[in-house]
């Protein structure tokens, strides 16, 4: 029998927030197809589905209303506007996994970051990924070829702005290396896991052992 099905414990919100182009998305698909136990969070939208998308597993769609009331209602843990439509993270979700055990990977950025901090900061692992230099986020920028230079110029730009936030994370990830990286992540988790706040039946298996 393993620890995890000796003790029980809590789950862990996963923010993994970086520059655009330093690698948290790529990190992030590592880690789920790794580790059964983590998922990726789902926002709800008031944008329509593209095409593909599905109803709770992309995204949740919403109308402008409803969404409007789940802020007012506090019911949302983070929220911002992107350009013409809102997104943000429902809490209730979020709270059933996390009362089971599972863990939730956040892809967002330093002020979402400060949003769930406010919101739930008990259950955050707040983890931001460094590129190695500013000439390598700019090749992997252009390397995509997804975007303009006008576009990418702007991104590292805003890369400066974003980096100045890093004092607000608990772990700093330098992604160099892709597999080195994802290496780093699961030992942040697993140590994570074991904090003693988290383990929710710990007092009951101490009891046990102690008067078995």
């Amino acid at each position: 029998m393993n620890t995890d099905e000796i003790l029980k414990r809590r789950g862990l919100m996963v923010i993994l927030s970086s520059p655009s182009g330093a690698g948290k998305s790529t990190i992030s698909r590592a880690l789920i197809e790794r580790d059964s136990n983590l998922t990726m969070s789902v926002s709800a939208t008031t944008r329509q589905p593209r095409p593909g998308e599905i109803e709770g597993q992309h995204y949740y769609f919403v109308e402008r209303n409803v969404f409007d009331a789940m802020v007012a209602n506090g019911q949302m843990l983070e929220h911002a506007k992107v350009f013409d439509n809102f997104y943000g993270t429902p809490g209730r979700p979020v709270e059933i996994s996390l009362s089971q055990g599972h863990d939730i990977i956040f892809d967002v950025d330093w002020q979402g970051t400060q949003q769930l901090s406010e919101n739930a900061a008990k259950d955050l692992v707040r983890i931001f990924i460094l590129p190695p230099s500013m000439e390598e986020l700019e090749r992997r920028l252009h390397s995509r070829a997804q975007d303009s230079t006008e576009v990418v110029r702007m991104r590292m730009a805003e890369a400066v702005s974003e980096m100045s936030h890093y004092p607000e994370y608990d772990y700093i990830v330098v992604n160099s290396d892709m597999d080195e990286s994802v290496a780093k992540v699961e030992a942040i988790l697993a140590a994570e896991r074991q904090k003693t706040e988290r383990q929710i039946s710990l007092h009951d298996f101490i009891t046990e052992i102690s008067h078995g």
